[in-house]
């Protein structure tokens, strides 16, 4: 398989059902943004040794391919038979972020990124997270965009934040509690 195929070298691409488009259009910056999402996601795996959170991130990385796949294609034209999201990957989430709350301190302050490394590249992720979400509720009111989409991008920021406080704890270092001046 060819890597380069020199048909968007005028900058434009296809979606998923043969449709072309500037590789600037909101669809492909916004599962741009998830490949880039899943890419921090892989930096904060190698980042940690835990086996059981390197598992559920690659979890989170292949879910991350459906979402993209998801958006890659043109809902108008597309006939092919994509991948889906469930409610059990939101629960997962979910069960995942309660999991780790229960070791974790009560939070009473916002918390400035940092913590160590792989906590450091948590909080990059839930921030490019974030973006994704944005751009995937734009793209919505212009395009169909599958609901659960934007529930996932939403419920992993929020794992991603607290994985982000566990890591920080599990490394032995303290948050950076924000203390406003006043």
């Amino acid at each position: 398989m060819k890597i380069y195929t020199k048909t968007g070298d005028k900058g434009e691409t296809s979606l998923i059902g043969g449709t072309r488009v500037l590789k600037s259009h909101l669809r492909i910056e916004t599962y741009g943004t998830v490949d880039e999402l899943n890419s921090y996601i892989g930096v904060v795996s190698s980042q940690t040794s835990t086996a059981a959170v390197q598992t559920v991130l690659k979890e989170i990385q292949d879910r991350l391919f459906t979402v993209g796949s998801l958006l890659a294609a043109d809902p108008e034209k597309s006939r092919m038979k994509l991948p889906d999201l469930h409610e059990a990957d939101v629960t997962l989430l979910e069960d995942e972020i309660d999991r780790m709350n229960a070791t974790l301190p009560d939070l009473k302050h916002f918390i400035l990124p940092g913590g160590g490394g792989a906590a450091s590249f948590c909080h990059v992720a839930r921030s490019v997270c974030r973006r994704a979400e944005r751009l995937a509720i734009s793209l919505s009111t212009e395009s169909a965009v599958d609901q659960i989409v934007i529930m996932y991008l939403n419920r992993l920021s929020d794992y991603l934040f607290v994985l982000a406080r566990k890591l920080c704890m599990d490394a032995g270092n303290e948050e950076n509690k924000w203390i406003p001046r006043i």
